[in-house]
């Protein structure tokens, strides 16, 4: 059984660690703000809600707004962080498993194919976010 996200983290503050990234995404997620999982982002950012489908801007915005709806919290296993200079890749097997918002049990899971980028504050971001990245 999974809990229900209730609200912000008092404090939250995006990684300087590549490592940390699927970790600061599930923060984010798991808080239920869209403005604090917009952060994990940057500019231009493109997300893959299904295969084939590449989003960005408010798309990208309105397909993490409908996994938020969910209501439901994600867990992230992360496999691999392959860091080379401003990029990295991370693999990381993921799932959303509770009970939906239509009262049905519910279970999502996925393996993310994920890059980020170290920005000039040396902050990282999502550039590209295909969490069914291993996906036909």
């Amino acid at each position: 059984m999974s809990t229900r996200r209730t609200s912000a983290p008092a404090e939250f503050t995006i990684t300087t660690n590549a490592a940390d990234q699927p970790g600061v995404f599930a923060t984010a997620f798991n808080s239920g703000d869209p403005a604090l999982l917009a952060r994990v982002y940057e500019d231009g950012a493109v997300f893959v809600p299904e295969s084939g489908a590449a989003v960005t801007g408010p798309e990208l915005h309105a397909a993490n707004a409908a996994f938020l709806a969910l209501g439901l919290p994600v867990t992230v296993r992360p496999r691999h962080c392959h860091v080379a200079g401003e990029l990295a890749l991370h693999i990381v097997d993921w799932s959303i498993t509770g009970v939906g918002p239509d009262g049905e049990p519910l279970h999502i899971t996925g393996t993310a194919t994920d890059v980020s980028r170290r920005g000039p504050d040396g902050f990282w971001r999502y550039v590209i976010d295909n969490p069914f990245g291993t996906m036909p």
